[in-house]
């Protein structure tokens, strides 16, 4: 899956590094995110985007709603209220936030209670929120994250997140959150499992449909619980890129929350249920031949969060035949590569990264392609002088 023509003629009189998006592919992977969707609104995951310019194409420019998406997952409350200043009005943090000076940000400002969700599951972050924000004075909104990993003894399938699994546990926060001053409008399900694991073999396929299956039922039996003592609630979010349709599907969740599959990244090609297209690249040049048959490229020791191996390191996708050297990998400062005959010093080759936005805070801007090599170079969060951890 490599750069087409298009981009790689399209940013020809730019030395590399650099990082390029094709923006045709990342109009076309909206559009099938929105279809796997059933109809829900799609909530983007900015942590998978990290660039202002793209969440404004999907969102339109006052970051909230268009085309079926719909609302921010922020990653960071500094993240959220940044977005918040550019207009973002709906954004749900994925995760707790125990940022003392954003939380009073936002206890002091009216359009950011109201335009941001906190994300909770353990009293003590509403202790520590609510000494914050100054909460006898204002009302946060929170979201209650719900453990979704499956349970099959003692094995624990997923990511290790909420404490709060079980309809009793989920009723008691929600209750503790109302006696604290807090509305309680949302509840989160993020099975990882389901949405971070491609369809590799039989046994993957049966443990992801395991997990639908329980999931589905605990969720409905969670938000009864939740239900029956804050009411209705605005928000019931679930999914990934990876599980769209299984999230779409279950009962009661009113949206489901992708990010990654807008650029899609390298962890993305072994999923059967959909056939995405590679949007974000970079391109390194060649600096040297240290042998025959070998090239080494300037930087590309990006390597992507999660357990270290080699599902975790960048792939070159152009010229074709490119590998990494399992000695090596891909480096600080250069990247050797085998099968490198025919290219010449001053080349460029093109790699993708193994996951979204994590690309985006190795360079300080993406050119944005289209089909007839139109170029416009617009900055990552790093170039908007942007870090949220």
């Amino acid at each position: 899956m490599s750069p087409t023509a298009a981009l790689r003629a399209g940013t020809a009189d730019l030395d590399p590094p650099l990082a390029a998006l094709d923006l045709a592919a990342l109009r076309a992977n909206a559009a099938d995110l929105v279809r796997r969707a059933r109809g829900l609104p799609i909530r983007v995951a900015a942590k998978s985007v990290r660039c202002r310019a793209v969440l404004e194409e999907v969102l339109g420019a006052e970051l909230t709603a268009a085309g079926g998406f719909a609302g921010i997952m922020s990653y960071s409350l500094r993240e959220a209220i940044w977005l918040a200043r550019h207009g973002a009005r709906d954004i749900l943090l994925g995760y707790p936030s125990v940022d003392r000076a954003a939380l009073a940000e936002l206890g002091a400002d009216e359009t950011l209670r109201e335009s941001i969700t906190l994300m909770v599951d353990d009293p003590a972050q509403l202790d520590l929120i609510k000494t914050a924000v100054g909460a006898e004075r204002v009302s946060p909104r929170i979201c209650l994250d719900v453990d979704a990993s499956l349970r099959i003894g003692p094995l624990h399938l997923g990511v290790r997140r909420s404490p709060i699994r079980t309809p009793e546990q989920a009723s008691r926060l929600a209750r503790l959150a109302l006696e604290r001053g807090f509305r309680v409008v949302g509840l989160m399900t993020y099975e990882a499992q389901i949405a971070g694991l491609p369809d590799t073999n039989p046994a993957v396929r049966l443990v992801k449909w395991a997990s639908a299956a329980e999931i589905g039922k605990r969720r409905g039996q969670v938000l009864d619980a939740v239900r029956s003592v804050v009411g209705e609630l605005e928000i019931v979010n679930s999914g990934g890129s990876g599980s769209l349709e299984v999230s779409a599907a279950s009962p009661g969740v009113t949206e489901v929350t992708a990010g990654s599959g807008l650029y899609v990244p390298t962890l993305f090609d072994g999923y059967r249920s959909f056939a995405p297209r590679p949007a974000l690249f970079f391109a390194l040049p060649v600096l040297r031949h240290p042998a025959p048959g070998m090239a080494t490229v300037f930087g590309g020791g990006y390597i992507a969060s999660g357990p270290a191996g080699k599902s975790r390191v960048p792939k070159p996708v152009w010229p074709s035949g490119l590998r990494l050297i399992g000695t090596e990998g891909a480096g600080e400062v250069q990247t050797p590569l085998s099968g490198a005959d025919g290219l010449a010093i001053g080349d460029r080759v093109w790699f993708r990264h193994a996951k979204a936005g994590e690309l985006c805070e190795r360079f300080d801007t993406v050119h944005i392609v289209d089909t007839d090599g139109t170029r416009t170079a617009v900055p990552t969060y790093r170039g908007e002088g942007k870090n949220f951890g």
